[in-house]
């Protein structure tokens, strides 16, 4: 993840003060344990002002309005008692070439700071600490202890102290090439490295955009360049601090990432913040969704093996239970043909009575045909009632177990992450786990998205007819419960774990076979028989589908079907990356 260098904050910087100075501060609100959101609202705007400092994404830009919900955080309580109502005054970098901004917050513009907001933006290491116009700290996102850094601790009631200074030469714009090229070149090694090792204030994306600009690669190594190599790249060198000295930035898309200067084949986007907003949006949801759907394949894993071992250990019981039947035979044998019996015996041969052909059956020389007889009837007995005990076990076992794999069938249906809907998809299904017992996580909040905001799969038919998949049991539930009519179809694999599908139908509508034969073929695909050639369907009017009480989330029973084959190999790549739609009422 491309981490806000010094650049960048000071593009964020130069916005800000342009747009946003003076605001007053409406609200402050913590996301979560490493983002807060301060509502700022100036004569002729109201935005948000996102302030993170997540190891990997720590930065400040305006972002999207919060999502409603209770704060229970400390740290933006504290935060909103001291700034709540007063004016953002003024944006500043605590020291040249810190990645350090304090935010000064004041009654009105032009009245001295009462408060500073101090956002540093350092990787590992970035906090937000809030100090009074002493600058004598009065709470932190990150309390570091004496023991912790000897450097620089951070407690509240001590004084603010600026970040170490940085120990290597500051880039600056009067520097000649001479001087500069000798300093580069000191320590050769490759061209990356030297920029990296020679100067303080760059970052890994800076330099490699600043190569890039002058067409050379990270990697060369120094006695490769020409002075033609070298002329170029200080030629780079120069736009870029002449940039950041008259404050001039181009934030577009980058190869690999974003970048607030004007190279070549930089794609523009209209400002540093949406630039900003929309590439951590994205890399913190791809990381989030990576760690949820490993966390939720382990845990599914591990409950699905033992499930599976117990369903096992049942079918080998009822097995068991089977030959009951059997051991009453042999009994009611030995009853019958006792007087055949002699001591010492361990086999009598005697006539079937249905068959009238010869059985063997052991004996135990030690008992009487009579004793063997009853201790078969005993055997008889318990085989009996274990099969009347098994079975409804096994049932449970196996219901659980058709439960569990229609989430695994959902989870494997979005290997990767696409878009936001993705990632809600994936928090669904954690939440659901968790209120099922499966999952015990202590930050664990209910979701109260309704039913328009759901972001189902959306496909058309050959003919225009709208299709929606669900994504996940939740998003089936509400398929049936909340979004069918009686004129749509539902469609679902016949006895294999997948997505509800609903074909959309108006009043007097009806589907043609070629229409037909499409949703069942994304309703085999978007199921656990996705590599399968056939897939045997169902389609039914939702009024004939069914949640009987006290069934998990996604089970279904159904009646009045028709079955149709499906083929998952006729849906196209392209046709499952459409956007999502919200739901029509």
């Amino acid at each position: 993840m491309q981490p806000v260098d010094f650049t960048t904050l000071m593009a964020l910087c130069q916005s800000l003060e342009t747009d946003w100075v003076p605001a007053r501060c409406e609200t402050v609100v913590q996301l979560d344990t490493t983002t807060l959101a301060l509502g700022l609202r100036t004569a002729a705007r109201r935005g948000w002002l996102t302030i993170a400092w997540h190891p990997q994404a720590a930065r400040l830009h305006l972002g999207d309005a919060p999502p409603k919900g209770q704060d229970t955080f400390t740290f933006s309580q504290q935060i909103k008692h001291q700034i709540n109502q007063l004016a953002l005054v003024a944006i500043a970098p605590v020291a040249p070439w810190e990645r350090a901004i304090d935010l000064q917050f004041g009654p009105r513009p032009g009245d001295p700071p009462q408060w500073h907001l101090y956002v540093e933006v350092m990787g590992k290491y970035s906090n937000v600490i809030l100090a009074n116009a002493q600058n004598q700290i009065v709470t932190a996102a990150h309390q570091v202890s004496d023991q912790q850094s000897r450097v620089r601790p951070i407690q509240t009631g001590d004084p603010y102290v600026l970040p170490p200074a940085m120990l290597n030469t500051l880039p600056s714009l009067q520097e000649s090439q001479a001087s500069w090229q000798e300093r580069v070149t000191l320590v050769p090694t490759t061209l990356k490295k030297m920029l990296m090792q020679s100067y303080g204030g760059l970052s890994s994306s800076l330099v490699r955009s600043l190569l890039a600009s002058a067409r050379l690669a990270p990697d060369q190594p120094a006695d490769s360049l020409t002075q033609a190599d070298w002329d170029r790249l200080f030629g780079v060198w120069q736009r870029w601090l002449t940039a950041l000295e008259k404050r001039e930035f181009s934030p577009g898309w980058a190869e690999g990432g974003y970048t607030v200067l004007d190279w070549e084949g930089v794609a523009p986007v209209a400002d540093v913040h949406t630039l900003l907003n929309d590439y951590y949006r994205h890399e913190l949801n791809l990381q989030q969704f990576e760690r949820l759907k490993n966390q939720i394949q382990q845990r599914l894993k591990g409950v699905l093996d033992k499930l599976r071992q117990k369903a096992h250990t049942f079918e080998q019981r009822l097995d068991q239970s089977a030959r009951a039947d059997a051991h009453r035979q042999r009994a009611d044998l030995l009853m019958a043909y006792s007087h055949q019996w002699q001591p010492g015996m361990t086999q009598m041969t005697v006539d079937d009575f249905e068959t009238e052909q010869p059985v063997a059956i052991a004996i135990d020389p030690d008992k009487t045909a009579i004793q063997q007889a009853q201790r078969l009837y005993k055997q008889h007995q318990k085989l009996k009632r274990a099969k009347d005990a098994v079975a409804p076990l096994l049932a449970e076992v196996q219901a659980e177990l058709a439960y569990l794999e229609q989430v695994e069938a959902a989870l494997s249906q979005t290997p990767t992450y696409g878009e936001p809907a993705d990632l809600e998809a994936l928090i669904d299904i954690r939440h659901e786990l968790i209120q099922q017992g499966y999952m015990v996580t202590p930050d664990h909040r209910p979701s109260d998205r309704k039913a328009s905001d759901e972001g189902f799969r959306q496909f058309h038919t050959p003919d225009g007819l709208p299709v929606l998949v669900g994504r996940n049991n939740r998003q089936n539930d509400l398929l049936i419960s909340t979004v069918a009519t009686d004129y749509d179809l539902w469609f679902h694999t016949q006895e294999i774990p997948g997505s509800h599908v609903l074909l959309r139908l108006g009043a007097g509508q009806a589907a043609s076979d070629r229409d037909l034969a499409y949703v069942a073929d994304l309703a085999a695909y978007y199921s656990r028989a996705r590599q399968s050639d056939q897939v045997p369907v169902v389609y039914t009017q939702p009024r004939h589908v069914y949640k009987p009480k006290g069934a998990r989330p996604g089970m279904v029973i159904y009646k009045q079907e028709t079955v149709i084959w499906g083929q998952p190999r006729r849906v196209e790549p392209q046709q499952t990356a459409q956007n999502p739609i919200t739901t029509r009422e």
